[in-house]
């Protein structure tokens, strides 16, 4: 494993299937074991389906949802998962509204695909379960 520490599961929550791929394929190289969903919808159901995922990297715009609504089912679905909001409208009403409903970060897109392992393992890191 590249990071040296355990994998984590995480879910990608994203309408742009190029958006997921990269997550999905800078993830998996660092040894995560990645679950992808391209609507608001398809994330609630892989939540009823399966363990509860160390974290969730959530797009703040999907089709089928009226923004952060998604937060709130992703948070009561899975209240210890640590959920990242990715957006490309990042305004500090966002941010302020997403911290509030649960995320422990808000990051804004593009998102340097270097960074995201660390942003990941130190959102898993802030984890109380």
């Amino acid at each position: 494993m590249p990071n040296g520490s355990a994998p984590l599961q995480v879910l990608v929550v994203d309408d742009e299937p190029l958006m997921c791929w990269s997550l999905t394929e800078t993830l998996g190289d660092d040894g995560d074991v990645v679950t992808e969903a391209q609507s608001g919808h398809a994330a609630i159901g892989v939540l009823a389906d399966a363990p509860e995922p160390d974290v969730v990297l959530l797009d703040y715009h999907l089709p089928d949802s009226q923004n952060l609504d998604v937060l709130s089912m992703v948070k009561r679905l899975a209240p210890h998962s640590q959920i990242i909001v990715m957006s490309a409208y990042c305004t500090p009403e966002i941010t302020k509204q997403a911290l509030a409903l649960g995320a422990c970060r808000v990051v804004s897109k593009p998102i340097n695909m270097c960074d995201v392992p660390a942003i990941v393992r130190q959102a898993a890191g802030s984890s109380l379960h």
